[in-house]
């Protein structure tokens, strides 16, 4: 069938609006009408070169929309159910059948190579060109997507498609953060290093949490205050002194957990720093260099028995976790409607340049 795209030809390019024609569903695979995608972090470093994506591609990782049609086997949903579209997973490996998909052993080949199995793709211009698809397993920048059963969860009607999109990447890896992978205790102290959409998602799952002392780290004034809003109950302007000295003029003895959504070396050393006895440290953030390191002091981690661990999609189970975060929202906990502006889905350019400058947090994407 023929549907529009936004084409990534070159790394650092704007994309391109263009038809495509996209296969229809074969066993397992799920036809999809987008009417709202998010816009990650993710899209731009495949676009740029930083993730190992072929170019030409359809890129978009936070679809929702409509199910179409459906291949064969297909029972989790149906022609006319709306879905929102996360990450894919193989269902078959060791963290899969443990419960942990977003720890997926084909996560890399599933979410970046954009072929089937069978090496096939299901994208191409009208004149027969390829492009690389099934990005996440969903390729959401474009009128129509072609996902998996895997990776569409049922969602409700009755709130709005920009913000059941992005819950299917950025959103659910912030609050899961808080919620799942460090799973912050009652009362607790926790530390976000970060007030963009994922540090201010993990801010809105401490609330949920119950966390008693949550301190957002940010340069940028209007998010700092977003953040308070949100349920911060401290805020860090990062320029203003050491962090760690700052968090310890909050919390003296340190705390308890720490959240990094910069992936710069020098923030999460500061985070380490920030640290009490038996604290936990979560990385989310991805460095601008592949090679990237933080030193690390053996002998005061292993006298405090500080943990640091890496975040993949907030340890999120997306069956389970997703309809919580809906929840979590329609009773009023979790608005992350105060995150999102949306865009035209042919202005996905002037989307990204308005994110760049710091006007918006989480721009989505609207289809006419």
């Amino acid at each position: 069938m023929e549907a529009l795209a936004a084409v990534a030809r070159e790394p650092h390019a704007e994309f391109t609006l263009e038809p495509i024609t996209i296969e229809g569903p074969r066993a397992g695979e799920v036809l999809v009408q987008i009417e709202a995608v998010g816009i990650c972090h993710t899209d731009l470093a495949a676009r740029d070169g930083a993730l190992p994506t072929a170019l030409p591609a359809v890129l978009g990782h936070e679809g929702c929309g409509v199910v179409r049609a459906v291949g064969d086997g297909v029972t989790k949903v149906a022609p006319g159910d709306r879905v929102a579209i996360t990450f894919n997973s193989c269902g078959t490996c060791p963290s899969c059948t443990a419960g942990q998909p977003s720890y997926c052993h084909q996560f890399m080949h599933l979410a970046y190579d954009g072929v089937r199995e069978d090496g096939s793709g299901p994208i191409t211009t009208p004149t027969g060109e390829p492009l690389t698809g099934l990005f996440f397993g969903q390729s959401s920048f474009a009128t129509y997507s072609l996902a998996f059963e895997r990776n569409v969860v049922k969602v409700p009607d009755d709130v709005p498609a920009e913000l059941l999109a992005p819950l299917g990447c950025g959103i659910q890896t912030g609050a899961g953060a808080v919620m799942r992978s460090l799973n912050c205790r009652p009362d607790s102290s926790v530390l976000i290093a970060g007030a963009g959409s994922v540090g201010l998602a993990a801010v809105m799952g401490a609330v949920i949490q119950g966390c008693t002392t949550i301190i957002a780290v940010e340069p940028h004034e209007s998010r700092r205050n977003l953040a308070l809003t949100l349920g911060a109950t401290h805020v860090i302007d990062p320029t203003a002194g050491p962090l760690a000295e700052q968090v310890r003029a909050i919390v003296p003895s340190g705390v308890d957990y720490a959240i990094d959504t910069s992936g710069v070396p020098a923030v999460i050393e500061s985070l380490i720093a920030s640290m009490t006895f038996h604290g936990k440290v979560g990385l989310i953030g991805v460095p601008a260099d592949p090679a990237a390191s933080v030193p690390l002091n053996i002998i005061s981690s292993l006298s405090m028995g500080i943990t640091i661990t890496g975040i993949i999609e907030g340890d999120s189970v997306p069956d389970e976790f997703i309809p919580q975060l809906v929840e979590l929202y329609k009773a009023g906990r979790f608005p992350l409607d105060k995150l999102v502006t949306t865009f035209p889905f042919a202005k996905i350019n002037d989307a990204i340049d308005a994110q760049h400058r710091g006007e918006v947090l989480k721009p989505v994407l609207v289809q006419d």
